[in-house]
């Protein structure tokens, strides 16, 4: 007889309730300070590669600390891990409220307050490097195996909600309280987060080789990626996609130039795709998305790149928003099916290095994908550049879909009850 599908199957666990307050929290805070940060320099600057820059100054950071933080996650227990990212987090929010205030605007230049903004964005990118791997292994610890794919998706859920909120949000209260007091309210909203960990129990260390030699550590990480064909096929058609589907980094450029919609504009088409996202990924809670999870990826990445080109050359606002919540809507598949495929596929005592490779392939593909962005825009056009992106991703699904035929047959349901 076959079993009934709980969509709340997660959501019982109060624990994880917990969690997911915690991670809503935090990625308002996130999302609202990274918003705040694009457009403060884009009105700063007037220069599309300076939105490419803050991607570039937060990937360095992250990518060369990456699989350090995996080894030091998979070492120490995962609760205390967590206090300290948020408390690190805390005080690159201070900063921030400081380099915003009348008083930094009054007694330093537009150039000194711009590389002090990249400086707090390079911090910021050492810090993210131990978040992604610290919240996989934590979320592993906390529920049992066979609801970890219910388990993905309310905590994808939860973190694209916060990605609706966030961004919106900044938008408005940019043009209702300023910069500054906006920043404030990220900083208050990290403070309730820190708070919050202590009803998160110390978890136990699963990894049976502590104390293993860094070198070797990373290396049986990194094996077990390229072993595991499943996990390598999905993070580096998602790295390819993101990173020559970078167009979010643009909309500064859209919002003021070319629809002129103003930073009220600015954070409705920021939560389109976040918008979309959440939508899916409740819908996904009622319809799993485990059977024939390949063949969905990739219909979902090539739909994503043509919502990038719809996106790109559309000159009217609504057109733009609906094209940004599709955008949302095939990144929520994606981005369901492909942490379901890491959950369901990664030993207990690797979880934090696989998930620094996928932070390398995917996480900073986000911010390389910024770059990338704002260099082309500086090259060949904002639009241009956008639908360059989106051709290129529609261009890697075909690849990949011809590349590996067996990715195409993968099927995550027996994995479920193993």
């Amino acid at each position: 007889m076959k079993e009934k599908l709980d969509p709340y199957a997660a959501l019982r666990y109060k624990e994880f309730n917990i969690f997911l307050v915690i991670r809503f929290i935090l990625v308002i805070g996130w999302s609202m300070q990274f918003i705040i940060v694009e457009w403060e320099v884009y009105s700063l600057t007037k220069d599309p590669l300076s939105l490419g820059l803050i991607g570039l100054a937060e990937v360095i950071p992250a990518v060369s600390m990456a699989l350090f933080a995996g080894h030091i996650v998979d070492q120490n227990e995962k609760k205390r891990l967590f206090v300290y990212a948020i408390s690190a987090f805390l005080l690159v929010a201070i900063g921030y409220y400081f380099i915003t205030s009348p008083y930094v605007y009054a007694t330093y230049t537009s150039n000194e307050i711009l590389i002090g903004i990249y400086l707090l964005v390079f911090i910021g990118g050492f810090i993210r490097a131990f978040f992604g791997p610290i919240i996989f292994s934590l979320v592993a610890l906390i529920v049992p195996k066979k609801i970890y794919p219910n388990a993905a998706t309310w905590s994808s859920s939860t973190w694209q909600l916060a990605i609706v909120v966030g961004p919106a949000f900044a938008g408005f209260s940019i043009a209702w309280i300023g910069v500054h007091a906006s920043m404030g309210f990220v900083l208050a909203a990290i403070v309730l987060g820190l708070l919050l960990t202590v009803f998160i129990k110390k978890k136990p260390i699963l990894n049976p080789k502590i104390g293993e030699p860094i070198l070797q550590s990373l290396k049986a990480g990194l094996s077990f990626v390229y072993r595991t064909k499943a996990i390598l096929v999905a993070i580096t058609l998602d790295m390819v996609a993101v990173l020559f589907g970078g167009a979010i980094a643009l909309l500064p450029i859209y919002a003021q130039d070319i629809l002129q919609v103003g930073s009220e504009g600015f954070g409705i088409l920021r939560a389109a795709p976040a918008v979309g996202a959440v939508l899916m990924m409740f819908a996904s809670a009622y319809i799993p998305l485990t059977k024939n999870a390949g063949k969905k990826l990739l219909i979902a990445i090539f739909g994503f790149g043509l919502s990038i080109i719809a996106f790109g050359v559309s000159s009217i606002f609504w057109v733009s928003v609906i094209a940004l919540f599709l955008y949302g809507v095939t990144d929520g598949v994606s981005m369901i099916i492909r942490q379901t495929i890491l959950q369901l596929k990664t030993p207990d005592e690797v979880r934090g290095r696989v998930a620094s490779v996928n932070s390398i392939f995917v996480g900073s593909s986000n911010e390389l994908g910024a770059f990338e962005s704002g260099l082309t825009a500086k090259l060949m056009g904002t639009v241009q550049a956008v639908v360059f992106g989106g051709v290129m991703t529609i261009l890697t699904v075909g690849f990949t879909s011809f590349k590996f035929p067996n990715f195409r047959k993968l099927d995550l349901t027996k994995d479920m009850n193993e």
